[in-house]
This record gives C-alpha cells, structure tokens and sequence, in this order.
C-alpha cells in the first residue's frame, strides 16, 4: 500500500458512511429542517384543534346563557301577568323603570302577595319623605334632599300632597323643583282643612336630582289663608314630599336580577332589609331599555310618573352574550305581557 497512509484511509472511511448504499441519505441540515418542519406542523393541527374546542365551548356557554335567559323572560312575564294590589293596600306597580320594575304579585301561590322587584345590575332603590308647613297667608314651605346617591342615578320622581286652606279654586299650591315649576295641587277636587292629604301628584324630577340634591318648595297662592289646625295650629298650607329614586352601583353591571319581599304580619309592610335577590342572568348586555311601557291603546310611555298609572301592557327586552368581543353575536329576547288586573282599569 505504498503511497496510502493511514489518513487517506481514514478520511476515506468517513466519507463513505454519510450516504447509503445507493447514495440518497439526508445530511444533518436536511434532518433538522425536517424535524422543524414537523414539528411547526403538528403545532398547527394541534392549535386548530384547541381553537375548535373552545369554539364549540363558547358556543355551550352561550347557548347555556340563551336558555337561562329564555327560562327567566317565561317566569317574569307569568308573575307580572298576574300583578295586583300589595297587603297593604298599595298600588300594584310600584317603580317602572327602564331597567327595574318593582311590582305585587303572588309569585308562589300561598295566597300572600309579594313585593317583586327585577333590575339589571346593582341598582338600588329607595325613598325619603319630609313635611314642611307654612303659617303665613299666601305662604310658601321648602325641604331639600341631598346626598342620597351611592352610585349612578337612573330615575327619580317625587310624590307630592298637601293639606290646608284649598276648597275655593283660586286656592292652591304651586309645586316647585330647583326652581322649575312641576305643577299645581289641588285647582279643583280638594277642601278647606281636610286634615288628610289631597290633591296627590308624581313628578319626574331626574333631571334635577341629577347632582346628588333637590329642593323643593310648595308655594300658596294669595287667597290661601292661615284658618287650619290639623296638626299645627293657624297653618294655611301643609306638603308632604315622598322623594324616590333609583341608582347603579357599578361592578354587576351585566347580571339581571330578582328581589323578593314577603309581606309581614299586620299591620303589613314589606321591609327592604329583608329582600331576598337571586341572579336570573349573568350575561345581560342592554343599552336598550329591558321595559317599556303601553297604554290601553298601544302608545307607548315615556313619562315616569304616567307609567304607574297608565301601563296595561308591557314589554320586555334581553340582549344576551357571554363574551361581546367573540363570535356569536348578540342573541335577542322579547316578549310582551298584558298586565291581566290593569286592563280594565
């Protein structure tokens, strides 16, 4: 072997194992490039995959939602069919808000009528009353409401009656709200020193509560004199103010819900303290008014006050969606109820 060292064997040897047989193996470069290209594939199939499985468990989920929406919208409208007087006497609609409805009705069958209340999100309702007095001929009498806010408010009215020197029709009471007069009480229907309450209004005052306080003043025309004694001796005008409201308190924003109230014994009344509130959808996403309100001729409400008195029938809106940035779009729910005990009224 003259001429062939060891090297040139050793590199020839080396050589002759990178191929098979038949010279068609694959380099180092070549496997690694196949391996990444597996691998950046099988990544594919296995995201689509997971992105199917959660696709179809977005759609459960928003199907799941749909159906509990569907059920509460079923048992809503029954128990507002049904709506009527509470235990104490009080008229069966209470609140009718856009997005709260607060109403009697014998929701469990027991002979009892409870007070119901659905609202969307935390909304908090609640009310105060005061009384002023004026002893002065042609006299006028003030009170103010200020920070009764916890939240966003929604609505607010005010239901106003008064009591005094009001039996001819130049006597009466002008009612006023941060300046913005709201009407007349008592111009005709009412009597001189009634000793109870007369000529009983509601008002929208929203606007004017808007900034966490209202005054609001009964002011007696010039023939109203000082001649009565119920109560207060010499007065020529007595109001009594009911301010109530409803606010939003942010972080639950999306849950619909029910508050239900039963009544005590007598004398009944149906404490706030004892509410119980249970959640009828988690995924309620109205920028739309959930309730709208008919009267008997099929016009629509819009006057808060007009609606307690005015509404036979009713309609009610859901926008369901667990997620609004995914894919289904909005599902929408709508029924329409016939308050059965107001139709005739």
């Amino acid at each position: 072997m003259k001429g062939f060292t060891q090297h040139h064997f050793l590199n020839h040897k080396y050589r002759s194992f990178s191929r098979t047989k038949n010279g068609a193996g694959f380099t180092l470069i070549e496997t690694l490039v196949a391996i990444a290209i597996f691998t950046i594939s099988l990544g594919a199939v296995f995201g689509s995959i997971l992105m199917l499985y959660r696709t179809h468990g977005y759609i459960w989920e928003q199907s799941q939602a749909i159906e509990e929406a569907r059920r509460g919208i079923e048992i809503m409208t029954k128990e507002i069919r049904k709506a009527r007087s509470g235990e104490d006497g009080s008229y069966p609609i209470v609140l009718a808000g856009d997005k709260e409805f607060i109403f009697f009705s014998d929701i469990d069958q027991d002979g009892k009528t409870e007070r119901v209340r659905y609202f969307l999100g935390t909304v908090n309702s609640d009310s105060q009353t005061q009384k002023c007095v004026t002893f002065i001929k042609g006299g006028s009498c003030d009170v103010t409401f200020s920070n009764f806010l916890n939240g966003t408010l929604i609505s607010a009215q005010v239901k106003v009656s008064v009591e005094g020197d009001l039996g001819a029709s130049n006597e009466y009471a002008e009612i006023f709200a941060d300046g913005v007069k709201l009407g007349n009480l008592c111009q005709s229907g009412c009597t001189d020193c009634a000793s109870t309450w007369q000529g009983t209004a509601v008002f929208d005052v929203t606007a004017q509560a808007s900034d966490n306080s209202i005054q609001l003043v009964a002011d007696a025309t010039n023939q109203v004199d000082p001649s009565c004694n119920w109560e207060e001796v010499n007065h020529s005008l007595k109001a009594q103010f009911e301010f109530s409201w409803a606010e939003e308190i942010a972080g639950t924003e999306h849950e619909l819900r029910k508050g239900v109230i039963e009544p005590t014994n007598p004398p009944v009344q149906y404490p706030s303290n004892q509410e119980k509130i249970s959640i009828i959808s988690a995924y309620i996403r109205n920028t739309p008014p959930i309730f709208e309100y008919y009267d008997k001729d099929g016009n629509k409400i819009e006057p808060l006050p007009a609606r307690l008195v005015d509404t036979k029938l009713m309609k009610v809106f859901l926008v369901v969606n667990v997620n609004p940035n995914k894919p289904p779009q909005d599902f929408q729910l709508e029924s329409f109820v016939q308050l059965r005990n107001l139709k005739q009224e």
